[in-house]
């Protein structure tokens, strides 16, 4: 819906959009695998796990949640070996969801959700239980990180929950990062160095104010019960406004720099702290501010300096980054962005299982996100000259003006040409990371989105610029998950695997292998079972026997 001072956008207007409401309802798991049917030809080659994660419960007696974001975590795990797959799924039993289960009822707060007191307590309980701080959730819905070897279901809390890819049985393990390293949180993207080094970003709120950390784990465990032994926070940076500081759901990463993007979607850390008292959900104290500039953070991986630098461009909302790479003393950020930041607010379960002309109507009140490409320069210093653009690539349609000593004006350029907007935009952006993370690179893959969720699967070629398009009427594609072909010589050696959802179907659900070359479809293997739609995965490779 379009809520006051939103924009409404210029972009292609969609109507008579397909109710995806069954995309969004509760499910059972499948603890057990099961066989799947294969047609055509799953590569013999691919050994391991796809993991996806997502929310897969929404309801729990009387009381359901309001936001997507909310519902309980199911984990996924498709086996694929020899060219035969099966499948399993389990709830993450979180303290939150096994508190759920035993009341019966919503019992633990989430993103957009806020838990009423129990009934069961006197007046005066309950008018007291107003006064408590919201308790952090462990419901580790939204992707799999991987910690010296180690795989963890993860949010954006401080919980994370170790997994056996094999399996998916899972420990939890409490307050992990702030038990290692003093964060209230971090992503659930984090980034890898070649090594294993692993990087991320979180927050804390403590003593010294409001700070963004960069979070620095080692890649080696010291025994076998080491999880985070090691962690350190490599650098802080602080917020523009300490009692407003921006949200964030991942952050970029060339060879030698960290990238936080503080972009002005800001949380209210008051109205957050007293939600509960004023009855109001987490979710109501995050709100968009035009007004305010994004600013790109560099720190140094190796010394932890926070480059006094700062890089500004207009007000864009991003959620996740493509690729950043340094080249010609230049740093090539390469991200996912729109220009309006009110999209989280809207993925309440009601717009999403809307249907007609209410449908059509949330959709396309949406701003779209692309792909667009930051050019930074790393060597800007006294001597550097004002007022004209400072990015000598002829390639490259980007400006960099500097401003003054230490401010520099960042225009983008865009990643794509225009039959982008016929696919309603990319989200969900993916690379052959293991090659090609923080290097010059030529493809990224993602999710078109002329629905709330991904509708096709896109390619892009940064040579010219143009798409490969899977797309097929009816079909909601995940998160493309690249695998390279063991003999890889070429960038997009290697397959794209998505699980496929058709909500006009019952039990309507398959993983999809596209030829990553080609985005010819080699195979699909049907599962029986009715899925939600996630959010993030991984792949774990086997062995090799």
């Amino acid at each position: 819906m379009v809520t006051e001072g939103q924009t409404v956008y210029n972009y292609l207007k969609l109507k008579g959009l397909e109710t995806i409401a069954p995309l969004v309802h509760s499910v059972d798991e499948t603890p057990e695998p099961i066989s799947t049917q294969v047609q055509g030809t799953i590569p013999s080659w691919i050994n391991g796990h796809l993991l996806r994660n997502g929310p897969g419960k929404f309801e729990f007696g009387n009381t359901h949640y309001n936001h997507w974001f909310d519902g309980m975590a199911m984990l996924h795990q498709f086996k694929l070996e020899k060219g035969q797959v099966t499948y399993m799924s389990q709830f993450l039993q979180s303290d939150a969801y096994k508190k759920n289960n035993e009341s019966n009822r919503i019992v633990m707060s989430e993103f957009g959700t806020l838990s009423l007191p129990d009934p069961c307590k006197n007046f005066f309980q309950r008018f007291l239980s107003r006064f408590e701080m919201i308790e952090p959730t462990d419901n580790a819905s939204v992707s799999f990180v991987k910690y010296k070897g180690d795989y963890y279901a993860s949010t954006e809390t401080n919980f994370m929950h170790r997994v056996n890819p094999e399996t998916t049985t899972h420990n939890h393990h409490p307050s992990l990062q702030h038990k290692f390293i003093a964060v209230n949180g971090a992503t659930a993207h984090p980034h890898y160095d070649p090594d294993g080094t692993t990087y991320n970003v979180g927050n804390s709120y403590g003593s010294k104010g409001t700070l963004y950390n960069i979070i620095r784990v080692p890649p080696e465990k010291t025994d076998a019960k080491d999880t985070l032994q090691g962690a350190t926070i490599l650098s802080s940076i602080v917020p523009a406004n300490k009692s407003h500081p921006s949200y964030y759901h991942s952050f970029a990463m060339s060879e030698n720099y960290v990238v936080f993007i503080e972009q002005p979607i800001k949380m209210d850390l008051l109205k957050i702290m007293t939600c509960k008292l004023r009855g109001k959900a987490l979710s109501e104290g995050i709100y968009w501010d035009p007004k305010q500039e994004t600013v790109f953070h560099l720190v140094d991986k190796h010394t932890g300096e926070v480059s006094s630098v700062k890089y500004h461009t207009k007000a864009i909302s991003v959620f996740h980054q493509i690729n950043a790479f340094e080249e010609d003393g230049f740093l090539m950020l390469d991200i996912c962005c729109s220009d309006d930041g009110q999209a989280i607010n809207n993925y309440l379960i009601q717009n999403l299982r809307k249907s007609g002309d209410a449908l059509d109507k949330v959709y396309n009140t949406l701003c779209r996100t692309f792909p667009r490409r930051f050019v930074l320069p790393l060597n800007v210093t006294s001597e550097t000259p004002t007022g004209q653009n400072l990015n000598t690539r002829p390639s490259s349609e980007a400006t960099c003006v500097k401003l003054c000593k230490d401010k520099v004006l960042c225009q983008h350029e865009d990643l794509h040409g225009d039959d982008l907007h016929e696919f309603g935009g990319l989200e969900f952006p993916q690379i052959n990371y293991g090659k090609y993370n923080t290097r010059p690179y030529r493809y990224f893959y993602g999710c078109g989105f002329r629905h709330l969720v991904g509708d096709s699967l896109l390619k892009m070629d940064l040579k010219d610029k143009t798409l490969k398009i899977w797309y097929q009427k009816g079909f909601y594609p995940s998160e493309p998950v690249f695998v390279p072909s063991p003999d890889a010589v070429e960038e997009d050696d290697g397959v794209i695997l998505s699980v496929v959802l058709i909500p006009s179907q019952d039990k309507g659900t398959f993983l999809l292998v596209l030829d990553a070359k080609t985005f010819t479809e080699l195979g699909r293997a049907n599962v029986p079972v009715n899925m939600p739609y996630g959010f993030h995965g991984t792949f774990n490779a086997s062995a090799q026997i």
